[in-house]
């Protein structure tokens, strides 16, 4: 079964696949757009343009270039000073989603909890054990 969507971008509808998560209309917009950062990055006087000079100077919005550059489209590695944000905190990165300190953080947190988890774990089963129970045998 096919899953109809509103476009983002438009508002129109259309089918979403897993290869596009906009319209027509909209894909053929965002692969000129593409084109027009593509072009601009590939001359060899802006290969260190800041991600704001690219804006700037094609027109293409910022998140529609971090969005080539999730999907691979474009591939830092080759522009030094172009970045996708952290998700957590907005620091320029190379690539995945958290920048070392948040992701050393979040480990931090991880860890934390699953000591805290295996304190409690470890204390109720200590707890079972020092339990002891008395039968009262009167006869009466």
């Amino acid at each position: 079964m096919m899953d109809i969507f509103n476009c983002p971008s438009c508002n129109s509808l259309f089918v979403m696949t897993k290869f596009r998560d906009v319209c027509d209309a909209c894909y053929k917009e965002e692969e000129a757009k593409y084109d027009k950062v593509y072009a601009y990055i590939r001359k060899k006087i802006n290969r260190t343009a800041s991600m704001m000079q690219v804006v700037k100077d094609t027109g293409v919005e910022e998140i529609l270039i971090i969005k080539f550059v999730k999907t691979g489209k474009l591939r830092i590695s080759q522009f030094p000073n172009l970045g996708i944000p952290c998700e957590k905190c907005g620091t320029q990165i190379k690539s995945g989603r958290l920048c070392d300190n948040c992701g050393d953080s979040l480990r931090a947190d991880l860890q934390a909890f699953e000591d805290e988890e295996r304190r409690l774990t470890e204390n109720l089963g200590n707890d079972k054990k020092n339990t002891y129970y008395m039968k009262d045998n009167q006869e009466g």
